[in-house]
């Protein structure tokens, strides 16, 4: 998860006077627990043994905000138990092998993030059956990869349809926002993302995390404001030769931007390669760029998931000057190029990738 902090923490024991808020009860099964404190900046993490029979008590050394979150995460497993610090004490009892759910005795917003929780277990479940059958994928099994590229656009409608559902559903929910920046970061157009964000109540959007992605809301309703020729821009290839933007002019280009590390940039690169052998000799191509920081994940990604197309990257990782010249927030991502070198359309995926490219170029 990016973007965690740790705030001190101590055992209940061991607590001062100043403590303000504490997180216990017992996870059956697990042997270590981490409590993190979700923040704009800072990496660092503790990890502090269960107690018998894995009770656990955590408490902070300072107040927190009655909208900040926090996140248990236990050892091995992917998901987090999320928490609104809207009450002072939080309990809870659960079992590893249902983790992140959990039976909570907690404030409404807490026990709205188990609603989240509980909406995407199935979705979670899927994503660890499909990142294991796409490692047993043979390289030239073509039949399997193409039941996989159908299973992943089912799982993809399958996160939207989740995801929108519980939005709808719970407006003045943190977990909706939490959702909406996570879940469906990155899978949304523009202007669905800043629908959703303005239909939530306004204590959600005038929260701390609220009052970040309402700045982010502004500068995509100044991008499309400024809508016009694509921003130019440089980066070396594999072979270590700069390659432009602006030498694509003259065809069809879409900038796909995607990491090794990724994974549903790497679910989604089986429809994109689909597409780029549809309409390549239809005066399309594709130009990928990598927010990999290691050369060599970069390069492995790209034999593994045949990327025969120009690759790029300045390996900056979030910090890719292209990323940050086309305000990229999420990956997958991608951009529609004319040969005038105009952004005619942006973050296709699945189908519409190529229903859009046939609308265009058939």
């Amino acid at each position: 998860m990016k973007n965690i902090a740790l705030l001190a923490l101590c055992m209940a024991t061991a607590v001062a006077t100043s403590a303000q808020f504490t997180v216990k009860g017992r996870i059956s099964g697990a042997d270590s627990l981490q409590l993190v404190f979700l923040s704009e900046d800072g990496q660092t993490r503790d990890t502090t043994q269960l107690l018998d029979e894995g009770d656990f008590s955590f408490t902070t050394l300072h107040k927190p905000g009655k909208d900040d979150m926090f996140a248990l995460l236990l050892e091995g497993l992917p998901a987090p138990l999320l928490l609104v610090a809207d009450q002072p004490v939080v309990e809870l009892e659960g079992e590893k092998q249902h983790f992140p759910v959990a039976a909570v005795q907690a404030g409404q917003q807490t026990r709205w993030m188990q609603d989240y929780h509980l909406a995407y277990q199935p979705v979670i479940r899927k994503a660890m059956a499909l990142n294991m059958e796409a490692a047993e994928i043979g390289g030239d099994d073509d039949a399997a990869k193409e039941d996989f590229r159908r299973k992943a656009q089912e799982f993809e409608k399958e996160v939207m349809m989740t995801g929108l559902n519980f939005i709808k559903d719970h407006p003045k929910a943190h977990a909706s926002l939490f959702l909406l920046t996570n879940e469906l970061k990155g899978r949304l157009q523009d202007e669905q993302f800043i629908a959703l964000f303005k239909g939530l109540d306004p204590v959600v959007r005038n929260s701390r995390l609220g009052k970040n992605v309402a700045a982010q809301v502004a500068q995509m309703e100044q991008s499309a404001k400024d809508v016009g020729l694509a921003k130019d821009f440089e980066q070396k290839n594999p072979e270590g030769q700069p390659v432009k933007l602006s030498s694509f002019r003259g065809k069809y280009v879409l900038i796909d931007f995607w990491a090794s590390w990724c994974g549903p940039c790497r679910m989604e690169n089986p429809n994109v390669v689909a597409a780029y052998h549809r309409f390549k000799d239809k005066n399309f191509t594709i130009l990928g760029v990598s927010l990999d920081k290691s050369r060599g994940d970069w390069l492995e990604a790209i034999e593994q998931d045949k990327l025969v197309w120009t690759q790029v990257s300045d390996l900056k990782g979030w910090g890719n000057e292209a990323a940050q010249l086309y305000g990229v927030r999420g990956i997958p991502q991608n951009f529609l190029i004319d040969p005038q070198g105009k952004i005619i359309a942006s973050n296709l995926r699945g189908k519409a990738l190529e229903q859009k490219l046939a609308a265009i170029l058939q």
